[in-house]
């Protein structure tokens, strides 16, 4: 299977190409400008360097959250509308599962991406002989409620994501790892990775996962009240 992946849920935007056991190439970007900019240019870039063209995709995942609102949304847009045009299926995978699959070590795993204030975006998974399982959904929490929840456990965790170092920092705990630098952000590795351990969705079928309100719905609800 051809499979090409996106990753637009943070501050870096992210592409890569899996066929068949192997990745074939991955760009990835830390970068300033939106991603509508740079991903479809990624994506025509990596596949001219690797040799193959649109139309042999066989399927395409990209992150579905939590994450920046806007970058989530450009992401699925783009996946929806080539896979619509491709006749081809497609992932929506969480970014905080992509970010567990970017490691590779058994014993837990702990995704922690920034959300507002002393609130981050987490979940929980395992690796046991080389299988990821999830241990906890996702969700939006404070980071002393997950402190307490990680020490509870009383087991070695990698921590990892935007949050994880300021997370550790704060949290000091013998039994918290940081994950290597290369490895801590959103990737689109991991969300091909996650993607081959889920079943395809048609393109109708991917909805973004917030976690929290956007914007519009909080002002809906503000208006609605006064």
């Amino acid at each position: 299977m051809t499979l090409l992946g996106i990753e637009t849920s943070g501050k870096t935007a992210s592409v890569a190409l899996y066929e068949d056991g192997l990745f074939l190439g991955q760009h990835s970007v830390y970068t300033s400008r939106t991603h509508s900019q740079v991903i479809l240019p990624m994506v025509k870039n990596l596949l001219a360097e690797c040799d193959r063209e649109i139309s042999g995709l066989d399927a395409i995942a990209v992150s579905d959250g939590p994450g920046s609102y806007t970058g989530i949304r450009i992401g699925i847009a783009a996946v929806k509308a080539m896979t619509f045009a491709l006749d081809i299926p497609c992932y929506g995978i969480s970014s905080l599962e992509g970010m567990a699959y970017n490691l590779s070590c058994e014993g837990y795993i702990c995704p922690v991406m920034k959300a507002r204030k002393d609130l981050v975006y987490t979940a929980l998974f395992r690796t046991i002989g080389g299988k990821i399982e999830r241990i906890r959904s996702d969700e939006i929490i404070s980071v002393s409620e997950l402190d307490s929840l990680l020490s509870a456990l009383n087991e070695n965790i990698i921590v990892t994501g935007d949050a994880a170092e300021d997370f550790t920092n704060e949290h000091s705990n013998e039994r918290y790892s940081l994950s290597p630098a290369h490895l801590r952000f959103q990737n689109a590795n991991g969300i091909c990775l996650a993607a081959l351990d889920h079943e395809s969705q048609s393109p109708e079928e991917i909805q973004a996962s917030y976690l929290q309100l956007v914007k519009a719905e909080k002002d809906l609800i503000k208006s609605e009240r006064s």
